[in-house]
């Protein structure tokens, strides 16, 4: 089982409400997607209060699973989307990726299967009422109608 990887793991955590900017500047940037996750923090800054009763900001966590060679075009991106520039924002920071397993979208097959060319033949197939379904008549034309004493 071969499971080692080119791959970096960028994590950014931001403020709530920052995590889908993040994630749309990520993927502008060559990242196929990612995940994000909901937390809260206790830095340094992160405490305030309201009515005398301390609040713990909620943050988002953005995961993104980028190659190592567009990791540095992805991560600046982040970086100007999210303003991490700027004191307080969020933090960014990127993780080697050594093994990875079950990311299958990410799989490219050797050979893809050989599709047969030519008209696709569909078969007829007559649905059965579901257990306790009343079967539907076909609706009937005026025309039909016309001499017909009601039952």
């Amino acid at each position: 089982m071969k499971c080692e990887t080119d791959l970096s793991l960028i994590i950014t955590i931001v403020k709530k409400g920052w995590g889908d900017e993040v994630l749309c500047a990520s993927m502008d940037a060559g990242a196929e997607g990612g995940t994000i996750l909901f937390g809260r923090g206790v830095g340094v800054h992160e405490y305030k209060k309201l009515f005398n009763i301390m609040i713990e900001p909620e943050k988002e966590v953005v995961l993104t699973v980028v190659s190592n060679s567009e990791a540095d075009r992805v991560l600046e991106s982040i970086v100007e989307a999210g303003k991490l520039e700027e004191s307080g924002k969020g933090i960014v920071f990127l993780i080697s990726i050594d093994k990875l397993l079950g990311r299958a979208h990410r799989a490219v097959e050797a050979d893809p299967p050989a599709v047969e060319e030519g008209p696709v033949k569909e078969e007829s197939v007559e649905e059965e009422p579901l257990v306790g379904e009343v079967p539907q008549e076909e609706p009937v034309s005026e025309a039909e109608t016309e001499g017909r004493t009601p039952t």
